[in-house]
C-alpha cells in the first residue's frame, strides 16, 4: 500500500520504483526456463528424444546384422542429441527409435510421434511447407537401376516399360512427370520401401527401379550378384540435397540442430563419419561403397545451409 501522507509527487516516484523493482525481478528470473517451448520442452520434460529411422536405407539409416539401426545419418543425429543434452543440461537422453517410411515419415513427424527423422529424406520447397529441415548433410541425383541385359540407360529407354519406384518418394513424382511429358508409356509400380523396390527389379517385376543413384549404389552393391546391375548416367534431377527432418514452426529446436550439424562439419568430425560409411566395409556384408566425397558437398560442408533449391548446391 502506497502511503497517504505524502506529495502526490513522490508517491508517483515511489510507484516508479516499485514498478521498476518488479521488472527487474521478471528480467533476472531464469530466461531459459521461460522461454523453453516445443520439442526442447517436450524433451526436457521426457527425458526421452523420438527418433523416425530406416531399416533399409543402407548406408545413411539401416538394420545391420545384430539388428542394429546404423548409418551415416544416424551418427549425425547422435552429435545433434549430444548438442541437445548440453542445451538442456542433461546427463542422460533416453532416444526412442521408431520406423519410418516415405509414406509415413512426415505424418508421424507432424503429430508429435517423432522429433527427429534421420534417414535420407529430399529437402525441397514443397516439403518445407510441412516441415523444416537441418542443415544438408548429403546431396544426390534421381536416376534408375536395370540389370545389365535390359541395356538400359537413358529414361527414353524405358518407354512401355514397368517401372517401379517407393510410394511417398520425391522420386516417384519425378517418374510419373517425366513419363506425361515425354509421353513414354511407362507402367508405373509402386513400393513400399526401397528394399521392396530392388526386389521387384531382382526378380523381374519392374525392368527399372526409379531412387535416389546414392541408395541404387547401395542395393546394388550389397545384393547378390552386384555386377547384374547398372545404373544410369541419365539422370531425373539436379543434384537434391538430405536433411535431418524436424517439426515446422520450432525455431528453439532447429537452432540447436543446426548448431550440432554446423559444428560437426566445421571441427572436421564429418570426415570421419563420411569415410567410415562411404569409404570403407560397413555391415552386413562388408561392403564398401568407395564413394569420396564428392565436390558439391566439401562446397556445402564448408558453408552449411538447409536451402531446399537445387540450385544452391551448384
Amino acid at each position: 500500500m502506497l502511503r497517504t501522507d505524502v506529495t502526490p509527487r513522490k508517491r508517483d516516484e515511489m510507484r516508479n520504483l516499485i514498478l521498476a523493482a518488479g521488472l527487474l525481478a521478471a528480467l533476472a528470473a531464469p530466461a531459459h526456463a521461460q522461454e523453453l517451448t516445443g520439442t526442447l520442452k517436450k524433451i526436457k520434460d521426457t527425458g526421452t528424444i523420438a527418433l523416425g529411422v530406416r531399416d533399409s536405407s543402407l548406408p545413411f539409416s539401416y538394420l545391420d546384422d545384430k539388428q542394429k539401426v546404423v548409418g551415416y545419418t544416424i551418427d549425425i543425429c547422435m552429435k545433434v542429441i549430444d548438442e541437445i543434452k548440453s542445451e538442456l543440461k542433461l546427463d542422460k537422453v533416453d532416444i526412442k527409435e521408431t520406423f519410418v517410411t516415405s509414406s509415413t515419415r512426415i505424418p508421424l513427424m507432424a503429430n508429435g510421434t517423432i522429433d527427429l527423422e534421420c534417414a535420407s529424406t529430399t529437402n525441397n520447397a514443397d516439403r518445407q511447407k510441412q516441415v523444416s529441415f537441418s542443415n544438408s548433410h548429403f546431396l544426390t541425383a534421381s536416376r534408375f537401376v536395370s540389370k545389365k541385359s535390359q541395356k538400359m540407360d537413358k529414361i527414353d529407354d524405358l518407354k512401355g516399360k514397368s517401372v517401379v519406384s517407393v510410394s511417398g518418394s520425391v522420386n516417384l513424382g519425378q517418374l510419373i512427370k517425366v513419363n506425361a511429358a515425354r509421353s513414354l508409356g511407362v507402367n508405373v509400380l509402386t513400393a513400399k520401401d526401397v528394399a521392396e523396390a530392388f526386389l521387384m527389379v531382382e526378380t523381374d517385376r519392374a525392368v527399372a527401379f526409379v531412387m535416389d543413384d546414392i541408395l541404387l549404389a547401395s542395393l546394388v552393391a550389397g545384393s547378390k550378384n552386384p555386377d547384374d546391375y547398372v545404373i544410369s548416367k541419365d539422370a531425373f534431377s539436379k543434384p537434391e540435397p538430405y536433411g535431418i527432418m524436424l517439426r515446422k514452426d520450432d525455431p528453439a529446436f532447429k537452432k540447436v540442430v543446426d548448431a550440432a550439424v554446423t559444428s560437426t562439419y566445421k571441427s572436421g568430425a564429418i570426415n570421419g563419419i563420411y569415410e567410415k560409411w562411404f569409404q570403407k566395409p560397413v555391415p552386413p556384408k562388408n561392403v564398401n561403397l568407395n564413394l569420396p566425397m564428392s565436390a558439391a558437398l566439401k562446397k556445402l560442408v564448408a558453408n552449411p545451409t538447409d536451402s531446399g533449391d537445387p540450385k544452391a548446391y551448384e
